[in-house]
């Protein structure tokens, strides 16, 4: 861990047994001494355990954690929390996520919290987008209609990576969320695990048309 100035992990880590959630800790400390921001993907996986035991070891883990990515399930079954939406139904209540995201950050201290949102309209067809919150502002990104899907696998992921980069080198954290929708848009648009795109292609599609229609 030397010299790394970003130490990013995923809730699916510590679901896979005790002591790597132990293991996992310790790292956070080093990176912590380091002086790196750690970025934590929630990632609740029901098949690696309950939402109870869930909650007894990610809520004091989040005391390392700076950036906090998810959706609204995770934050509901990793943390507790949980915003005033139906995002089934593609709704967004922009003064529910932000007052939730504002606990989050009195209880847990977080710097920047994120949420994707997505909208279900058929198996093929999804809209996209997400928001940010860091203390000072509230953002909602460009909402994406996703046609046809591809792969779905990944996607998060891909948001994950795409909001380190952008907040690593955009100037505003709308930048950062805007680089980070585009990025995991387009993987939905790629069969595999792998994001297989550029930083240009990435920068295309936010700059691109308003519509926001996603084909390749």
């Amino acid at each position: 861990m030397k010299d790394a100035s970003w130490f990013h992990w995923s809730g699916i880590t510590p679901a896979i047994s005790d002591k790597a959630a132990n293991l996992l800790e310790q790292a956070c400390i080093a990176a912590k001494k380091q002086g790196a921001t750690i970025s934590v993907d929630l990632n609740f996986r029901k098949k690696l355990w309950t939402k109870e035991k869930a909650q007894s070891i990610m809520r004091p883990l989040m005391k390392y954690v700076d950036v906090c990515i998810g959706n609204e399930e995770d934050a509901e079954l990793c943390l507790g929390f949980k915003p005033k939406a139906n995002v089934e139904k593609g709704e967004t209540n922009a003064e529910g996520y932000y007052e939730i995201f504002k606990e989050m950050r009195d209880v847990f201290g977080f710097k920047v919290i994120a949420s994707t949102l997505r909208e279900s309209i058929s198996a093929t067809c999804n809209g996209w987008k997400a928001l940010i919150y860091n203390g000072d502002s509230f953002y909602i990104s460009k909402r994406y209609e996703i046609n046809p899907i591809i792969d779905r696998v990944g996607g998060g992921d891909s948001f994950s990576g795409g909001l380190i980069h952008g907040l690593l080198t955009k100037e505003t954290q709308g930048e950062a969320l805007e680089f980070a929708v585009a990025a995991s848009a387009l993987k939905h648009t790629i069969p595999g695990d792998f994001n297989l795109i550029t930083i240009d292609e990435v920068e295309a599609l936010v700059k691109g048309e308003s519509s926001g229609r996603v084909q390749r």
